[in-house]
């Protein structure tokens, strides 16, 4: 399996009462799709897991895998700051039938290194659904070290990272460490939509992306070209859509992104406390830049 290109890291639609929508997200999926992306993500950060019961964590995967029907590559949420939990969670991915499972480092609990390793050595070995590491110190209060990242490189199941440490120096340090143990099967994906050009530069092979909800079909050409080699593109882009990117980001994720989808007309409801709305003064950031993207009048 490629990890390669553009992977959304989906937003989830609620209904009025604050429930899953599964009409709406069953068409935001095909939005995606048919506007170039090459996987989805669900039941991630962007998607509100953190506020989703067992049976909708459940749900939207099965939703996901059914309505992607092998159209793109599908990624399932499954982390948790519990090994065990964790555990259930990545073997309903496995029996669901998604191609890999996104599992971030468990959060809260601040495990050493070891701790870290152990986890996703017990989630490698009791399953066999392809596992990508999440690394996001700045939600989770643990970042996985360069040590702990080869480490579990070497792991028959853990395929990928989705690293979101801004530290581009860490991941020159990661690629220059795999090349030395000369782990070639291993492939990082960049966490933070504005450093997936000079991520892709130093070896990524794509991103999870936030802004990809917003703009796919741009996000997947600036990934393309970079992947390409055509960095004069790729930079066109990356620049072009960088106060996207920024503006997206201006609260809570993933309260901007889901303002923008509405105010696009795409209707995907609203959040789930403790996330609010954004506020007017940002709002108002927030409608300029999407003006000036001509995705609202």
């Amino acid at each position: 399996m490629s990890l390669d290109g553009t992977h959304v890291a989906m937003i989830t639609p609620f209904d009025q009462d604050n429930n899953i929508d599964e009409e709406k997200y069953r068409n935001f999926i095909d939005f995606l799709i048919d506007h170039g992306v090459d996987g989805i993500v669900a039941a991630g950060t962007t998607g509100e897991s953190a506020t989703m019961s067992h049976d909708e964590h459940q749900k939207v995967i099965d939703i996901m895998v059914d309505q992607a029907n092998g159209r793109v590559t599908t990624i399932a949420g499954a982390g948790s700051n519990a090994t065990s939990e964790a555990l259930g969670l990545v073997k309903y991915v496995e029996d669901a039938g998604a191609d890999a499972a996104l599992v971030i480092t468990p959060y809260y609990n601040k495990p050493q290194q070891s701790g870290l390793y152990d986890h996703y050595k017990l989630l490698d070995d009791a399953t066999n659904v392809p596992i990508i590491a999440y690394n996001v110190p700045s939600r989770t209060g643990v970042d996985l070290s360069v040590d702990t990242i080869i480490k579990l490189a070497q792991l028959d199941d853990i395929i990928a990272i989705k690293e979101a440490n801004p530290d581009l120096n860490k991941l020159a340090n990661v690629f220059n460490c795999l090349k030395k143990e000369e782990i070639t099967d291993f492939t990082v994906l960049s966490g933070n939509d504005s450093l997936t050009l000079p991520m892709i530069a130093q070896g990524a092979r794509g991103v999870i992306s936030v802004a990809a909800n917003v703009m796919p079909t741009e996000m997947s050409d600036m990934v393309n070209s970079a992947l390409d080699a055509d960095y004069v593109r790729s930079q066109e882009l990356s620049n072009y859509l960088f106060d996207l990117m920024d503006v997206l980001f201006i609260e809570a994720s993933p309260a901007p992104t889901k303002r923008a989808l509405n105010l696009m007309g795409m209707d995907v409801g609203g959040l789930r406390m403790p996330i609010n709305p954004i506020s007017e003064a940002n709002d108002v950031i927030l409608q300029e830049v999407l003006k000036e993207y001509n995705l609202i009048e």
